[in-house]
């Protein structure tokens, strides 16, 4: 039996990610360890296929936020240290031990939990204390407070043994909110060590983005966790490449009057005669509907507009003036066509959103196919 013909695709660029985490890990500085990010099946680019890319590089670190994705990284090979970038519920954290994975705990509540599994007997992997530290407030210990330094110190009484590292996440990468940022965690960080029984060398410190690392900014930091670099949202300057095409087809062609409307509501009145072109991909396929009336895809190396709201399965694009369209052409919504592209500028303001929105969402609503 034949696989079925997809309407809209992604094309990976293994050797792109490759390309991009070389470049990354030649940005660390000395001293620094790198964590892949591989959340949302590796932004969509399919973590069974990015793992084998990490290992040939040597990587030793993988963060994720979903068991699915842990038991994914496990299967494709990979045996290192595992963080889950997220606090994670009783469940969650129970059902992930099987895969060793290190969980994030930024609550007193949440340590009870941990300390019951402990008691358990059953074999954890590792607790990562997390503060807030001026940062996301979103599971983040707050511990500038007293009553956060009593939470902290009780946490430590239950599982200090356990914690294998201390996070935060900084919420911006801006110059000076990081530098502050930064200093308040180390100050936080340094408080930790002098009012408990944890040993320094036997802790991992960690923070800080792709963004924190392009910043520039001296960020005392043992390991970067870093996802956006590997998929080439950031930085072409520096040789990093986007990773991810997104294509789809013409399946029928018309030729409509002066005075013809365009998809729902008649939202789109044609000015002049007009050569329409329907492609086989919509908001179901991550072509959001926010694009309406904004943007073009590219036939046969020519921007082509697209007119109107878009619909679940199909977008209307006009190729008046392109020469020889057919049936079953391509359409590239992002990426390259010949010496024409749709680039990572273009689609952002597109689509209103950042490239690894875009990238996560196409990734995991299209097929994938591998270059």
């Amino acid at each position: 039996m034949s696989e079925p013909v997809p309407s809209s695709w992604c094309e990976i660029h293994l050797d792109r990610i490759s390309s991009n985490l070389e470049l990354t890990l030649g940005l660390l500085p000395q001293g620094t360890s790198l964590c892949a990010v591989m959340k949302a099946d590796a932004y969509g680019h399919g973590i069974d296929r990015v793992v084998p890319l990490l290992l040939e590089q040597g990587v030793t670190k993988i963060g994720i936020t979903s068991n699915a994705e842990a038991r994914a990284v496990r299967i494709a090979g990979f045996a290192g240290r595992l963080f889950r970038l997220r606090a994670a519920t009783p469940q969650e954290v129970e059902s992930a031990l099987v895969d060793d994975v290190e969980e994030q705990v930024g609550s007193l509540v949440a340590a009870r939990q941990l300390r019951d599994s402990f008691e358990t007997g059953r074999a954890h992997a590792g607790v990562h204390l997390s503060l807030n530290a001026c940062g996301m407030s979103r599971d983040g210990l707050e511990v500038s407070t007293e009553a956060g330094q009593g939470d902290c110190h009780e946490i430590l009484k239950l599982i200090g043994p356990h914690v294998v590292g201390i996070c935060t996440h900084f919420p911006s990468n801006e110059p000076m909110p990081l530098r502050q940022n930064a200093d308040l965690f180390h100050q936080q960080v340094a408080w930790l060590f002098a009012n408990s029984d944890l040993d320094r060398s036997k802790v991992l410190v960690h923070a800080g983005s792709s963004l924190t690392l392009l910043s520039g900014a001296l960020i005392e930091t043992d390991m970067y966790r870093c996802g956006a670099l590997l998929y080439g949202v950031l930085n072409r300057e520096q040789g990093f490449r986007p990773t991810m095409d997104l294509r789809s087809r013409v399946v029928h062609l018309g030729d409509y009057p002066k005075g013809a409307t365009v998809g729902y509501d008649r939202d789109f009145l044609l000015s002049e005669d007009r050569r329409l072109a329907c492609v086989s991909i919509g908001y179901a396929a991550g072509y959001s509907r926010i694009a309406q009336d904004r943007g073009a895809v590219l036939i046969r190396g020519c921007p082509a507009p697209v007119l109107g709201k878009v619909s679940m399965n199909s977008i209307v694009a006009d190729v008046t003036g392109i020469a020889d369209v057919q049936v079953g052409d391509e359409a590239t919504v992002f990426g390259s066509d010949g010496t024409a592209s749709v680039d990572p500028g273009t689609s952002v303001e597109q689509f209103g959103t950042i490239l690894p929105d875009l990238f996560a969402d196409w990734g995991m609503r299209n097929a994938r196919f591998y270059r």
